[in-house]
């Protein structure tokens, strides 16, 4: 079932991109036995189809221009998928805290986030931590966003 297990990942693959951990467990629920799975996974990262570094650095930028996360809910959505913890930290390192800053502010901007009121204040920075900015980006957002520090 060797070249099954292949077709089966590639497929899974041209789906969309996934961790290593993600293609086991998707293998393993369609009864892959274990040697297949590991030889499937070898061969898919011999052949620069499978590869954790790249997959969290996508995934990073992904989230950061679409969605708007920030460091802290990438890495915890990037260790529920399995991923290595090295290639996590190199994906949620590119961004330098005044960049956060600004995509944080941005946020608020989109989203009309008024924080001229104590209540405004606590709003956005629960609206921020949510997105997965650090308690410090978050204030840092709110401030150049017109609040005063709290």
């Amino acid at each position: 079932m060797p070249n099954e297990a292949f077709e089966l990942a590639v497929r899974a693959l041209g789906r969309r991109e996934r961790s290593c951990a993600e293609l086991e467990a998707w293998l393993r629920e369609r009864g892959v036995e274990d040697a297949d799975i590991e030889a499937t996974l070898l061969g898919l990262e011999e052949l620069g189809e499978l590869d954790d570094a790249r997959f969290a650095r996508r995934y990073a930028e992904d989230k950061r221009e679409l969605s708007g996360w920030g460091a802290e809910r990438i890495r915890g959505a990037l260790l529920e998928r399995g991923v290595p913890p090295e290639h996590i930290e190199a994906a949620v390192a590119t961004d330098d805290p005044s960049t956060e800053v600004e995509r944080a502010s941005a946020l608020l901007v989109r989203r009309s986030e008024a924080v001229d009121s104590e209540r405004g204040r606590a709003r956005a920075l629960g609206y921020l931590t949510r997105k997965g900015y650090s308690y410090e980006v978050a204030h840092e957002a709110i401030r150049a966003h017109g609040g005063t520090s709290g």
